[in-house]
């Protein structure tokens, strides 16, 4: 399956909100520097699909706020 993120680094909080079935919106305190944002998404990705992070992978947008992830 493969989900649309817009993320939005930085936050004081750590969100995720459902805007439809294969997209959402990604509110992290990681920083955008060095891929931490993306490891960050990643696992609040994992925790959301209830799956390993290991099975999801950055498809598109690794320097981008708008991301495309594959999710095994």
């Amino acid at each position: 399956m493969r989900v649309i993120v817009k993320v939005k680094p930085g936050a004081s909080f750590n969100k995720i909100i459902q805007i439809d079935s294969n997209q959402f919106e990604i509110f992290t305190t990681a920083s955008a520097v060095k891929g931490k944002a993306n490891k960050a998404v990643i696992e609040i990705l994992a925790e959301f699909f209830d799956v390993a992070p290991s099975r999801i992978s950055l498809v598109k947008g690794a320097k981008t706020k708008q991301k495309t992830f594959e999710i095994n």
